[in-house]
């Protein structure tokens, strides 16, 4: 689909380890991007000096994607400010111009409202207005000054739901008609599902059935709804075992420990198991074998986790919330954030008829999501191109 020389589209890193969820978007999208559009977008990672080595060495073997580190990237108070005070992050601009760039996508970081390069805000959700209490005062301001200069200054504004679209539309009009839908597919890379999901159980101690629960540890993910339906199954004499993995929030990094001494305190030892950060495959592994996906969070804008349970056909329990509706549709059954004893009953059917260690591979289905997934990105690239050429 492309015409001409490709796109130079420069991404900022996502490190895995404090967001997941954007780290597996940005390599299914390159990988999505080399099969499906081939020619159509060159990525280029620009990275921080101090970013992890091994996540940017696996986006590195994906083909055509280029990697360039420098201190520009690096994270720091200054480096959010003077964009905003100057117009542009003149660091990133020298680098985008040594790269050859000619479009920039923004993931939570702005680049300046006079900046020359046509450029797409992917905005995730609207979590500091839906849930503000689980931000501090700064952080919502932040978020919500950087949503809005991002309007203000011409951006497209990616969004990865119909449900995103509307809260954006709801709180900043602004973006009227300048607002794209690219709704995320997973399509994980061969490598990926080598690990053999029988000896990642093993190694884990785990039952042959088990739930799974791979969300980072941030409050909105709502871990204490699982804790108390498990304490509900485990009074009624039921037993059952629900495997967690993920990073702690690094901006609240007691918040695990308070989840897992409420796990001891409660005699719920054998029933959570929380088992960290672990490589992707073994993420994969443990969801290809698991009876189902749990995704309890008060607040998502895609969920990957639900994405991926998709892709490989994985019964879903998932929080009765808009945008988990619009995922998953009737493939899941849902349950009210805030009623465990609903999702202890949808727990126990799904216990009563699951097949023990049935392993799960790749649905047929997943190759077309993923070509729709990656053409509707191409789109959107072209059209602000097209819509900054147009202004200028």
């Amino acid at each position: 689909m492309s015409k001409g020389s490709p796109i130079r589209l420069a991404f900022t890193m996502i490190s895995r380890q404090s967001w997941a969820g954007g780290y597996n978007y940005q390599r299914n999208l390159f990988a999505a991007l080399r099969q499906h559009c081939p020619g159509a977008i060159t990525p280029v990672v620009f990275a921080g000096e101090r970013d992890d080595f091994s996540d940017l060495e696996a986006l590195g073997r994906i083909p055509d994607v280029e990697i360039l580190q420098s201190s520009a990237f690096d994270r720091g108070a200054f480096r959010s400010i003077a964009p905003i005070c100057f117009g542009q992050d003149f660091a990133a601009a020298s680098a985008f111009r040594r790269k050859q760039i000619d479009a920039v996508f923004e993931s939570a970081r702005f680049f300046g409202w006079s900046t020359n390069y046509p450029s797409i805000a992917w905005i995730p959700d609207m979590q500091h207005l839906a849930l503000p209490h689980l931000f501090s005062a700064r952080a919502r301001w932040r978020r919500d000054i950087g949503f809005r200069l991002q309007i203000i200054s011409g951006r497209t504004i990616m969004l990865s739901s119909e449900s995103a679209e509307r809260d954006c539309l709801k709180s900043y009009p602004n973006a009227k008609g300048r607002t794209a839908v690219v709704k995320f597919a997973s399509e994980p890379a061969p490598e990926l599902l080598r690990a053999d999901p029988a000896e990642v159980a093993r190694k884990y101690a785990l039952p042959p059935n088990y739930f799974y629960l791979p969300n980072q540890f941030w409050r909105h993910k709502n871990h204490q709804v699982v804790i108390d339906a498990l304490a509900l199954l485990l009074e009624s004499g039921k037993r059952t075992v629900v495997v967690a993995s993920g990073a702690p929030n690094p901006n609240e990094p007691q918040y695990v420990d308070k989840i897992m001494k409420q796990v001891v305190e409660r005699g719920l030892d054998r029933a959570f198991r929380y088992v960290g950060m672990i490589p992707l495959a073994e993420v994969y592994a443990l969801l290809r074998t698991s009876a189902a996906l749990i995704n309890p969070s008060r607040f998502e804008g895609w969920s990957t986790t639900v994405e991926e349970a998709k892709s490989f056909g994985v019964p879903m329990v998932l929080s009765d919330i808009d945008v988990h509706r619009e995922q998953a549709d009737s493939n899941a059954v849902y349950f009210d954030v805030n009623d465990p004893s609903s999702l202890a009953n949808h727990l126990a059917k799904v216990l009563q008829n699951s097949e023990p260690a049935l392993i799960r591979n790749l649905l047929p289905d997943v190759n077309t999501r993923v070509a729709a997934f990656a053409s509707e990105f191409v789109k959107t690239v072209q059209r602000a191109k097209q819509h900054h050429g147009a202004a200028t």
